[in-house]
């Protein structure tokens, strides 16, 4: 008898793992048959994650769960070693690594004086005698900034639930558009489920960059939850890709160093200082500070700016940009002026006319060097070519001011 009452149960099992592969959607599918394999008891907590995945609205923990799901299946389907997959990620870069990400990010292209500007002019004796100057006071990094522009492409976000605030038929498209506009840098969402887009979007996306410049860096942001995905960031030809600090935790650091045999960039998305300071320690030179907390979906509107300290000054090792929630140019200005590198615009954006009013508001302007951003000038505006820009700012007399002589 105990052994037909087992031999039920073990078939009562098989039957609804089965049902649940068929019937539920993938970021539940692993969940719910380790319950049932490790006989453990399904939680009200399990239970609701299983309903609101099946409501169609998932939160960070269901999409990591689906995208391990998913890992599992695509490893198993690139196993050959003479895969292009695995060859992207098995051979080690060779020679002088292009940094074409960190480029676009600093904006090398656009000073004419520096190093890494491949039509870099000489620098007038002047010119030499005052950074000579300034070297000597300390002050040998205190130029004026530019600011990047960094354009997030996505159809939808795991932060909107059920929202589709864009509508266009190819990234591609959109990633060429912002470029001709003045992008420094596009991101290239490719998870289908939570932000719409896929990899055969970021393939035809460097292809459609590469044809208007080769200055502008495209980046395939995805949860990235296995060492496959930076294979397939690699042999789509991507640049560089996004990596969660959240989602990664102490393997942050093993998808750095495999990311940096292999010639891919990395930009390490953090959240709070603890996740900063583990970047730091990993030794991450690109970090973007984010206002939303990935693990409860909530926006902090101030967070980059209260974390903006914790990097080193102008000109360092570290390239730093900010984003989350960004829907008007002074939130972009205040960024940058508190010492970030470039600025994350997605869905504002998106399928909207604002798009070449702020890229301009980033790139028609210079930036005080970050050592400054605590003198209270956070309102102070300067044109490319480093002068005050005149023209109406919070607090800041203009001699175009009505009241000017008074």
């Amino acid at each position: 008898m105990k052994k037909t009452q087992w031999l039920f149960t073990l078939t009562l099992a098989c039957i609804l793992c089965i049902a649940n592969a068929f019937l539920a959607p993938p970021s539940t599918k692993y969940h719910l048959c380790s319950h049932i394999i490790n006989h453990e008891p399904i939680t009200s907590s399990s239970s609701s994650q299983l309903q609101s995945s099946r409501n169609g609205a998932e939160d960070i923990y269901g999409a990591v769960h689906r995208k391990e799901y998913e890992m599992k299946r695509l490893n198993a389907q690139h196993a050959s070693l003479s895969d292009p997959i695995r060859m992207a990620m098995g051979y080690a870069q060779e020679g002088i690594e292009q940094k074409r990400l960190a480029a676009a990010l600093r904006r090398v292209y656009d000073d004419p004086y520096n190093p890494a500007n491949p039509d870099a002019k000489e620098k007038s004796l002047d010119q030499l005698e005052r950074e000579e100057k300034m070297l000597e006071n300390g002050l040998a990094e205190a130029t004026m900034r530019r600011g990047s522009f960094i354009v997030d492409i996505k159809r939808r976000s795991l932060s909107y639930p059920r929202e589709q605030f864009a509508r266009y038929d190819d990234a591609s498209l959109v990633a060429e558009a912002m470029v001709r506009l003045g992008a420094d840098v596009v991101f290239v969402n490719v998870d289908y489920h939570s932000y719409g887009g896929d990899l055969g979007e970021l393939k035809s996306a460097v292809k459609a960059v590469r044809g208007v410049t080769n200055e502008a860096a495209v980046v395939m942001k995805d949860i990235v939850v296995d060492e496959i995905q930076l294979g397939l960031a690699k042999e789509a030809g991507a640049d560089g890709i996004v990596l969660i600090a959240s989602v990664l935790g102490p393997a942050l650091e093993n998808f750095l160093n495999l990311a940096t045999m292999i010639g891919l960039e990395v930009i390490v998305e953090c959240h709070t200082y603890n996740e900063v300071k583990a970047a730091l320690d990993a030794l991450a030179t690109n970090i973007m500070v984010s206002n939303r907390d990935r693990i409860t979906g909530e926006l902090i509107p101030d967070q980059a700016v209260k974390l903006a300290g914790m990097f080193p000054g102008s000109g360092g090792p570290i390239i730093t940009i900010a984003g989350g929630g960004v829907t008007n140019t002074d939130q972009m200005k205040k960024l940058l002026a508190v010492g970030y590198d470039g600025v994350v615009v997605g869905k504002t954006v998106m399928g909207s006319p604002k798009a070449p009013e702020f890229i301009r508001a980033v790139r028609d302007r210079t930036l005080l060097p970050a050592e400054f951003s605590q003198w209270g000038l956070d309102d102070a505006e300067f044109d490319v070519d480093g002068n005050v820009m005149s023209g109406p700012k919070k607090g800041i007399p203009s001699a175009s001011d009505d009241d000017v002589f008074l």
